[in-house]
């Protein structure tokens, strides 16, 4: 039997329905490489299929080689990435089938394992971080962007090396004078911190001989006292004086990028896959929903304002712009016969065209002091 209420002239029922947007990680790693264990070894990852693992130890069983020990050393950096995916390659190696394989992987990072970039005499650059740096460039899917993480041979330091199809922002050579996979160890630090954190004098965890200044300087070019960052898209390994104890630090964060026009940076990079998957990830329910009209274009610039004013509160960028050109001719009191051509067309075509400026300010990577005694 019902229970007896009074009369309501309005009922309503609240059931909440939140929509949460997406969110993309911004520290996963895939590692490919080869596995060497003895015949008829069990317990093996199967080829070309990715295999996440959060112990290092459980990596170096079931992984053993090359493959593993790259896995390993990712996962022991501080602070970690995020998932590492271990991906065998096959005993006659394919790398542009294992590479198609985790291209829907939602990694932010691809690696070699044990693979240097070197280019024999008379010979080209290493086959296999060709094809890493052509695959990093994508198309991919929405949020599956990515970048490449290669190291030169040990001791090596010319950047003359990386040239043509290497050039580019979406991969990060390291130099350095060490026997382990400081590639690998190097995509696990990257991939510990937060997108836009400069990777500037960063810990690795490997250990590695210092350079020499004159190496230094074919390295990274040479820098006076008043001159910006030089750079060779090239990265190095150091060990600090002024940092007190004994570590490894990355010299720079540079990209491969060479060139006015492509991201210097990497935590430009990083930073601009994850505001463009975040405003995506927004603006999804939009589609198909929000009126090309006054109402619904202002709900589309306070949307993406939702986004971004977080980020600028928590000085992940220092300032944003919205723009949506047709609703300033909405906004008109008196719109011109072309302004009404123009709104026709965005109601016809059921376009509308909105544009973002953003204020990024990078972290300082020189200081020059000057000291005046009197």
């Amino acid at each position: 039997m019902a229970t007896p209420s009074p009369v309501r002239y309005i009922r309503v029922q609240a059931k909440p329905n939140f929509f949460s947007p997406a969110v993309r990680p911004t520290g996963n790693i895939a590692i490919i490489g080869a596995v060497t264990a003895a015949a008829g070894a069990t317990g093996l990852i199967p080829v070309n299929e990715p295999k996440v693992f959060a112990d290092p130890d459980d990596a170096l069983k079931q992984a053993p080689g090359p493959l593993g020990t790259a896995v390993a050393l990712a996962l022991r950096q501080e602070p970690g990435p995020g998932d590492v995916y271990a991906v065998r390659l096959a005993d006659q190696p394919n790398v542009d089938e294992t590479l198609a394989v985790i291209k829907t992987l939602a990694v932010q990072f691809v690696v070699i394992a044990d693979t240097p970039l070197e280019v024999p005499a008379g010979g080209q650059p290493t086959e296999a971080i060709v094809k890493l740096a052509d695959h990093v460039k994508g198309p991919f899917g929405e949020g599956l962007e990515r970048m490449g993480v290669a190291m030169l041979g040990t001791g090596d330091h010319d950047p003359s090396i990386i040239t043509g199809a290497l050039n580019t922002d979406r991969m990060v050579y390291v130099a350095h004078k060490s026997a382990e996979d400081v590639a690998a160890a190097v995509a696990g630090t990257i991939g510990g911190y937060d997108p836009q954190v400069s990777m500037l004098l960063k810990k690795v965890g490997v250990t590695s001989a210092e350079f020499t200044a004159d190496e230094l300087i074919t390295i990274n070019g040479s820098e006076d006292d008043s001159s910006p960052p030089a750079g060779n898209n090239l990265n190095w390994l150091v060990n600090p004086a002024l940092i007190p104890g004994q570590g490894v630090y990355l010299g720079e964060g540079y990209t491969g990028a060479n060139g006015t026009t492509d991201k210097k940076y990497i935590d430009i990079v990083r930073t601009l896959d994850d505001l463009t998957f975040r405003l995506k990830a927004s603006l999804i329910t939009t589609i198909g929903e929000l009126r090309i009209s006054r109402t619904g274009l202002r709900a589309l610039a306070g949307q993406m304002e939702g986004v971004l004013e977080p980020l600028r509160r928590s000085e992940v960028i220092e300032d944003y712009e919205v723009v949506i050109p047709v609703l300033q001719l909405f906004d008109k009191p008196q719109p011109t016969p072309e302004d009404e051509k123009i709104m026709a067309a965005a109601r016809r075509d059921r376009l509308a065209e909105a544009m973002v400026q953003i204020t990024y300010a990078g972290a300082i990577h020189r200081l020059s002091i000057k000291l005046t005694f009197k």
